[in-house]
């Protein structure tokens, strides 16, 4: 079977959520499989560093990401109904790249991999003979703006993003059901998300293919560490991220310190947000922005947490840490599409009272943090490796 993946940032290095779903989706599907990639390239990547991408498909072809000023984004906003999302990654380049290849070359199936890349749908249904087009929802974008917006309203100087968020709700609602219903198959990372697809398109047959995790590079990791009491792990220009690091620095943190004063924080992920300035100047919190390698910081965590408070989808970050048997701390949220157990796999804890407490817990009893790390790590052996996970995508080509 001859399959496209349009994926919108290069899927190598595979380094925040969806470059790692993108990647290990293509690594296991070329295994049976002649896999091509088209995608949009950052200024900051390179062909050059994506050489075990390279080996496994037959090719892969990129278009610089599009330019989008400040002004530009506002005048979409207000002279079209839009969301911001399917004006994001538009580019008249990539359109005509994807015709071309499209007609130099028959595909069996062409997977959408989110939203960004949905306004190429149209491209893809013009192909003779049409592909199964395979919409993979990397997390249903309507919530992620409706639990945004109704975050930062409990925030006054947030309202402006309020503003922002509530507008791209409503309009991701109806765009987002839209691409939907055009794709052939749909995909969604938990049950969660399919609920939410269900909410905009209830007749939809929505499929759940989960987010996993390399066993062999995380589980079996036996490298240098990084010692950190707590840690968090994520692209640090993302939203959701941003928002539970300032909430766990502003209201989780300060009730840990009054009984650990010494206690340390690595904050680790890819460009930092500027909102994040100001915690560079809270002692023992560190941001080393982008690093090659995650791993080394899971491994030194005492405890690793998850505060987060908005977004949807299924963290892979979470998943990351539970297999390299890191004792974890997370939110509902941030906990949410997996059917995982309060104090077996994790502990979980939603107001800054009982997220506090349960780090203390944990930094108190090494033998906690031990037994909750092996549950954990057995937890994402028996079920979220990628090898296990891609068959079922397989399944969903068959026509």
């Amino acid at each position: 079977m001859r399959i496209l993946l349009l994926t919108p940032q290069l899927p190598y290095p595979p380094h925040q959520g969806t470059s790692l779903r993108n990647y290990n989706l293509i690594a296991q599907l070329a295994r049976r499989h002649r896999v091509c990639v088209l995608s949009f390239l950052d200024a900051d990547q390179s062909l050059d560093g994506a050489g075990p991408l390279l080996e496994v498909c037959e090719w892969v072809d990129t278009v610089p990401v599009p330019a989008r000023s400040g002004a530009l984004r506002l005048g979409q906003m207000l002279t079209t109904r839009l969301p911001d999302m399917a004006w994001r990654l538009w580019s008249p380049g990539f359109r005509d790249r994807l015709a071309h290849r499209l007609a130099e070359s028959v595909f069996d199936v062409v997977q959408i991999e989110g939203i960004e890349l949905a306004p190429y749908l149209p491209t893809v249904e013009a192909a003779r003979p049409r592909p199964l087009i395979v919409y993979d929802d990397h997390n249903a974008e309507w919530l992620l703006q409706k639990r945004a917006c109704l975050a930062d309203l409990r925030v006054p100087r947030r309202w402006p993003a309020a503003a922002y968020s509530f507008v791209q709700w409503k309009r991701l609602k109806r765009y987002e059901a839209n691409a939907c219903r055009r794709a052939h198959r749909v995909v969604a990372a938990s049950e969660a998300d399919r609920d939410a697809i269900h909410a905009v398109a209830p007749q939809l047959l929505v499929h759940i293919v989960p987010n996993g995790v390399d066993l062999r590079e995380y589980s079996d990791y036996g490298g240098p560490v990084e010692p950190f009491d707590l840690v968090f792990t994520g692209k640090m220009d993302f939203r959701p991220n941003v928002d539970a690091m300032l909430w766990f620095c502003e209201r989780v943190l300060p009730i840990v310190r009054e009984r650990r004063p010494g206690v340390s924080l690595g904050i680790v992920g890819q460009r930092p947000h500027r909102r994040l300035a100001p915690l560079r100047q809270i002692p023992g919190v560190t941001i080393p922005g982008w690093v090659p390698d995650v791993r080394p910081y899971i491994a030194g965590a005492a405890v690793y947490v998850a505060p987060l408070r908005v977004g949807g989808g299924t963290r892979l970050k979470l998943m990351q840490a539970m297999a390299m048997g890191a004792a974890v701390v997370a939110t509902s949220l941030g906990a949410e599409g997996f059917p995982v157990k309060h104090d077996d796999h994790l502990l979980l804890a939603n107001t800054p009272e009982e997220f506090a407490q349960a780090v203390l817990a944990l930094l108190d009893d090494p033998a906690y943090r031990t037994r909750l790390g092996e549950s954990g790590r057995r937890f994402v052996r028996a079920a979220y490796g990628w090898d296990v996970l891609v068959p079922q995508l397989e399944t969903l080509y068959q026509v």
